[in-house]
């Protein structure tokens, strides 16, 4: 049974930003060879950290939408967090990411609610 999920992954700011897509492109590969489907890969290219990562202050981001099973997944995450230019990965079935940006949206707008109370 296949299922839709997000990937976000943080590569060290070492690496060619002309390099992130070939390098994505070879681990989503596991996906593809299991049958799933890629629907879109969004660099967003490199950003400063919230908070140190392996003595690095910036990390290269990149956002990967995509269709597979649950194995297909948990391989490319074991691949992923093998290689030693990838800093951290976050792997999120569409469904918990999208109830996290709605219950997130969710607070903001209480937060603004209270905030104009209190004005």
């Amino acid at each position: 049974m296949t299922h839709q999920y997000e990937l976000m992954v943080i590569l060290t700011p070492e690496i060619d930003e002309r390099t992130v897509a070939p390098t994505l492109d070879k681990f989503l590969k596991v996906i593809t060879n299991d049958g799933g489907s890629i629907d879109k890969v969004d660099i967003w290219g490199k950003r400063r950290l919230a908070y140190e990562i392996q003595k690095k202050n910036e990390g290269i981001y990149a956002v990967v939408n995509f269709t597979a099973t649950s194995e297909a997944t948990q391989e490319l995450d074991r691949q992923l967090k093998l290689n030693e230019s990838i800093m951290r990965t976050k792997v999120l079935r569409a469904e918990e990411a999208q109830a996290m940006v709605a219950s997130e949206a969710k607070r903001s707008e209480e937060k603004a609610a209270r905030k104009a109370a209190k004005a």
